[in-house]
């Protein structure tokens, strides 16, 4: 098995501080957002979620937007993730925007879009992504490729149009944070963290050891 112990970067020494961070997360969120815009799949977070018995499942979802509630994306409902948040609608993202040596940990509890906001997205979508979404029921079992490919083709012959309806069971979901960590990489692995909690509808600031 390779030994990865010596394989290391040094980070630079971009500071994160507090006289300079935002004492709003969602306005530094947005800040460091917006400097990531150059890099590909910016948007990029992995969710994750747990399952009845505490076991933890991880994955990558791409962030659809940020408002007031929190953090959006969408979904099929039936998938592993939609069971699990069923269960315990409480879930973590992360985003790790590794060009710029930074990581944004974000929990909170979860709920879902509405049925409006997963309609305009949903048919916003190019309709290949529409197709694949009405034919797959996520996360189960199916035979073959060829199988789910046929799938789709069926869809094909019975919307030549490409109106596609969208599934009953395909939405959205939004995260609204209690909690946000700041992590950029410094020289020498004396990183900076700032981490933000709500207590009382207040956001707390406090800089955390790496």
């Amino acid at each position: 098995m390779k030994d990865l112990r010596q394989l290391r970067q040094e980070y630079g020494d971009i500071a994160l501080l507090e006289q300079e961070a935002s004492t709003d997360p969602y306005a530094q969120f947005d800040f460091w957002l917006s400097e990531a815009a150059g890099i590909a799949d910016h948007q990029a977070m992995v969710l994750s979620t747990v399952d009845s018995s505490g076991m933890p499942s991880a994955r990558v979802v791409l962030l659809k937007h940020v408002d007031e509630r929190g953090f959006a994306w969408y979904t099929d409902k039936r998938s592993q993730k939609g069971h699990e948040l069923a269960n315990n609608p409480k879930a973590s993202l992360l985003f790790f925007w590794n060009e710029q040596h930074r990581q944004v940990r974000i929990q909170g509890t979860v709920s879902s879009l509405s049925t409006a906001e997963a309609n305009e997205y949903y048919y916003s979508r190019p309709a290949d992504s529409r197709f694949s979404a009405a034919s797959s029921h996520q996360s189960q079992p199916i035979a073959s490729r060829d199988a789910l490919e046929q799938r789709v083709q069926e869809l094909k012959n019975q919307h030549p149009d490409g109106d596609v309806p969208r599934p009953e069971m395909w939405g959205g979901y939004v995260l609204s944070p209690t909690y946000f960590e700041f992590w950029q990489g410094r020289d020498g692995r004396l990183h900076d963290r700032l981490t933000y909690r709500l207590d009382n509808n207040q956001w707390q600031r406090q800089r955390v050891q790496p």
